[in-house]
Parts: structure tokens; sequence; C-alpha cells
């Protein structure tokens, strides 16, 4: 499918209350061809995601460290990850310490995630994911451990302002740029 096309497609799904704000471009360049060019997302005539630069002005995390030392990100630790840390370690750990195992054992789990699902953000990764967006549901968009697929899932008039109120616990486990996404969706309810 061409950009043009797919450019449309993605448009009208758009909320309505987001419709003149959120912007998507993928300038291509005829005269060189082995150059990829970017693709962005823009949100009041600002790039907000740039999908060829790491330098967006939405954190990139660069080490597992940085993320699992980053005190915005809150990682809720319930009594089945406890209970998994006292069979691993037979019940030789105290108390105390098995929330901060835990804790430890989500936040490297979740960095992984979030590494890899940054180093796949490109020209051609968005179109494709644009397009598995087009065809799948936005239920599977919005479950998706995918930045992308969130982001168009979160901007989508499908989604509704119950759905949208009722998720804000499961945001605070994404990737800050679906965050952010998901902050400019709440305001324009």
């Amino acid at each position: 499918m061409s950009w043009s096309k797919l450019k449309q497609q993605l448009e009208s799904f758009l909320s309505p209350a987001l419709n003149e704000r959120v912007e998507y471009s993928a300038p291509g360049y005829r005269y060189l061809p082995d150059k990829s060019g970017i693709c962005y997302i823009s949100v009041d005539k600002k790039n907000v995601l740039n999908m060829s630069d790491k330098t967006s002005s939405i954190r990139w995390y660069q080490t597992e460290l940085e993320i699992k030392n980053d005190p915005d990100i809150q990682i809720p630790i319930t009594n089945d990850d406890i209970e998994a840390v006292k069979k691993d370690t037979k019940g030789t750990v105290p108390e105390d310490r098995l929330i901060v195992i835990a804790r430890s054992r989500k936040s490297s789990g979740l960095a992984k995630e979030l590494l890899s699902a940054q180093a796949s953000l490109s020209k051609s990764n968005f179109i494709v994911v644009a397009n598995k967006f087009l065809s799948t549901s936005v239920e599977e968009s919005i479950e998706s451990n995918d930045i992308l697929l969130n982001i168009l899932a979160l901007v989508d008039r499908r989604v509704g302002k119950k759905r949208i109120l009722n998720m804000s616990e499961k945001m605070k486990l994404k990737h800050p740029i679906v965050q952010y996404f998901y902050d400019l969706r709440r305001s324009a309810l």
C-alpha cells in the first residue's frame, strides 16, 4: 500500500478531538533510494516521535540499569511475584528482601522489553506496524507490547472514554511515549 493511502486510512481512525492535532509523516526521497528517510508522529505541529532518530523529545532509554533506576517507572508487585521468588530461593530469603528481589526481576524483564521495542522503531517498521494495526482489532493493539501499536490504538476513535479512563494502571508499565499519548488522549476527553 502506498504511503499516502496508508496515511489517509490512519487519519480516518483518529479520534475527532485529536483530528487536527496528531499528524503522521514519512517523507520519501526519490533520488536517495538507499536512504529510508524519517518517519514521525507530530502533535500540535511539533515532532514528538521520530522513528529513525533517538534524539526525540521523548526520553529514550539506553541501558537496563537506567530503566531500573528511573523513579518515574512504577512497577507494581503482586503476591504471585513474591511467591515465585520464595519458590526459587526455597524460602531462605527474609520477607523484606523478597519484595526487592521481585521488583528487580520484574523491572529487568520490562527493561528488556522496552529496549527491544525501541530498537525496532524505523520508517519501514512503522509502515509494517501501521498495516498490522489496520488489519487487527483495537483490543489486540492495546494489549500488545509494541509501542507503535499502543500509540495508534490510543489515538483511535474506536477506543471510548470509559476504556481510556479504565486503563490508567496498565499505562504505568508502558514506555514513556505511550504514556505521553495516553495523557494526550485523556486531556482530549
